[in-house]
């Protein structure tokens, strides 16, 4: 089985779909001639044409509102906002339109269509291109949100959110596009093909949305992580020792409670951990999830490892990313024996 980075399974994924159904379009800055600024899509238009996959002007409101009228008639958009930061132009449109399409038609329309958009730091892209809005799709009723952490799933994930009928935000952790991170940025880069989770088929398959899934099995703490989180909250079990279950989320909504409602039970401790901003952020859903529904199995209170409530700083990139050491500083608190 080829090995294949995040960007490579991305692209084989559209690849495949477009293969599949001539209804699948790609579109977005760049992403035709030049193949995308990650080029996840290089390629696609000397394949398919340029009718299939083609550039747009920038406009990410003209971006996401082309999308959704392609999709009430039948097409199935994969548009890419080149930097998930560039998203807010095209964010009424995501919200007003596509969220709500199926609601306000009565099912007359629906919107199948993804957006994909590159999200998070690590990268020193500074405030403009570092941000992780997860949090802002979440909170919209009508929309699904996807945020792989390694190639095998983004392949399958991108996929299944190409055939869905309904609206999927497909966010990629630029970081991890060419090699697992760990956090641990004073370290020689590794690549994906060190890496179990980079062997990607090359036809069709699917990886489901709404499962979650246990990457580390444990029995002190359990850790909710996506995207990145997920490499780094196994750098901070391995440094620390501690037996942590780590549940690589996959899918934010809709959310896999009742996977992490088995380990919370088990363990008896959680910690969430997740790169956007403290305030708000998807991490205090999870909290409350788990309070409400593991109350009387919790030992300690739910911890949470976040980006702080600043904008992503350029010089001070290290701090603000919740790396290795404060995600094991959660843990053994977490632990501890009161």
């Amino acid at each position: 089985m080829p090995s294949r980075t995040m960007i490579e399974a991305i692209r084989s994924a559209m690849d495949v779909s477009m293969e599949r159904d001539d209804k699948v379009v790609v579109f977005g800055e760049d992403v035709g001639f030049f193949g995308g600024v990650f080029r996840c899509t290089e390629g696609l238009q000397k394949k398919y044409g340029a009718s299939r996959c083609f550039d747009a002007p920038i406009s990410e409101s003209g971006i996401v509102g082309a999308a959704v009228g392609m999709a009430a008639y039948g097409l199935r958009p994969v548009a890419e906002i080149q930097f998930a930061d560039y998203m807010y132009p095209g964010y009424d449109q995501i919200v007003s339109e596509a969220a709500r399409l199926r609601f306000r038609t009565a099912g007359d329309f629906t919107a199948p269509m993804v957006v994909r958009m590159p999200c998070g730091g690590g990268i020193f892209g500074g405030q403009t291109h570092s941000q992780s809005p997860e949090a802002l799709f979440t909170h919209v009723s009508g929309l699904k949100t996807v945020i792989p952490s390694n190639p095998y799933d983004a392949k399958g994930l991108l996929i299944s959110a190409i055939e869905d009928d309904d609206p999927v935000i497909f966010l990629e952790p630029k970081r991890l596009y060419n090699g697992p991170f760990d956090g641990h940025h004073d370290r020689p880069v590794v690549p994906w093909s060190k890496h179990d989770l980079s062997e990607v088929p090359d036809g069709h398959y699917t990886v489901p949305i709404g499962k979650a899934v246990v990457r580390r099995e444990g029995s002190a703490v359990t850790v909710l992580a996506y995207g990145t989180m997920v490499h780094v909250a196994e750098a901070a079990a391995n440094d620390t020792g501690i037996d942590a279950e780590i549940i690589d989320l996959r899918t934010l909504m809709p959310l896999d409670i009742d996977t992490i409602v088995r380990s919370v039970e088990k363990t008896g401790r959680c910690v969430v951990v997740h790169e956007a901003t403290r305030t708000s952020g998807f991490g205090a859903e999870l909290a409350a999830e788990v309070q409400e529904r593991c109350f009387y199995h919790l030992e300690k209170p739910v911890q949470r490892v976040t980006g702080w409530d600043t904008p992503y700083p350029h010089v001070h990139e290290w701090e603000y990313f919740p790396g290795p050491k404060r995600v094991g500083e959660a843990l053994i608190e977490a632990t501890a024996k009161d």
